[in-house]
């Protein structure tokens, strides 16, 4: 029960991450070291587990799944996206810099504890890394599309807006900003869909099928990267969170379409310093989750 607890407080903090633009869900499960059982067990729900599904033998579809664990961190992470997430979005109206700054911390940290996790630095490994990083800060600098309802559009966006729970260094939330449907299925589908609107459920609906075909499908395809090719995963990974440092900086002008407008450098004061104090616990948080981990 206790481990089962620990992994819904990890999928809380995933579900929480993957709603804020910027910060994905997938540096946070590589942080509390379950992405990778967390990719496995995605990629284990195969025509095996179907069959063991379909002849009624629960247990071992449950041990092949490790069903006990998905539910965990997934119900963690749909508790806090509808829970947890209306703090957030009042700390962000009313504490912007002062967020972003804890968030900043925790990222800066993981790339370089991510990068550690990497065997050996060859020159393939170089050559992702400096990839990884070039697509994050592209996506940050590429202007976004319109808003689009089309049915097939919102599938899309669900399979391509997954990447952000399972690629660490790339939200999912600023995918779909650029994508022109952040604010419709991410605020106002989850909103108007509480009230029973019957459109608003749709799209929703359409969004978390292609979320779900996403999630399984390519799944299968991390995990055998992982498998022949992981430093250089890692490399690449590594890459996606040095650069959506880009889009996590404090200090910058955020558009009404939820894109940065301009960065800049803080003037000195105590807003300032309270920031960098939140960064620097953001940072320490992730080094003791390390120490941890090393201990445990």
């Amino acid at each position: 029960m206790k481990r089962e607890v620990v992994l819904f407080l990890k999928g809380m903090a995933m579900g929480i991450a993957n709603i804020i633009p910027g910060v994905s869900g997938g540096t946070i499960a590589l942080i509390t070291e379950i992405y990778e059982e967390f990719i496995n067990s995605l990629k284990s729900f195969d025509l095996k587990a179907l069959k063991l599904l379909l002849s009624f033998r629960f247990k071992e579809f449950i041990d092949h799944t490790s069903l006990y664990f998905l539910i965990s961190v997934l119900g963690g992470s749909l508790f806090s996206m509808f829970s947890i997430a209306k703090l957030f979005e009042y700390l962000f109206d009313f504490y912007p810099e002062e967020l972003w700054s804890f968030f900043f911390g925790l990222i800066i940290a993981s790339v370089y504890y991510v990068g550690l996790r990497i065997e050996k630095w060859r020159i393939g490994s170089y050559i992702f890394f400096i990839i990884g990083t070039s697509i994050a800060v592209t996506l940050a600098l590429i202007s976004p599309s319109s808003e689009n309802t089309n049915l097939v559009y919102i599938f899309i966006c669900g399979i391509i807006g997954i990447s952000g729970m399972l690629l660490p260094g790339l939200s999912g939330s600023f995918i779909l900003i650029l994508m022109g449907n952040y604010k419709l299925l991410m605020v106002d589908s989850i909103n108007e869909s509480v009230k029973l609107n019957i459109d608003y459920i749709i799209y929703l609906s359409i969004f978390i099928l292609g979320s779900v075909a996403g999630l399984f499908g390519f799944s299968h395809i991390i995990s055998w990267l992982f498998k022949h090719f992981k430093d250089y995963v890692l490399s690449l990974l590594t890459g996606f969170i040095l650069g959506s440092l880009l889009i996590i900086w404090p200090w910058k002008i955020i558009a009404e379409n939820e894109l940065i407008e301009s960065w800049y450098l803080p003037t000195l004061n105590i807003s300032t310093f309270i920031s960098i104090f939140l960064m620097l616990i953001g940072f320490y948080i992730v080094l003791k989750l390390e120490s941890f981990s090393k201990d445990n």
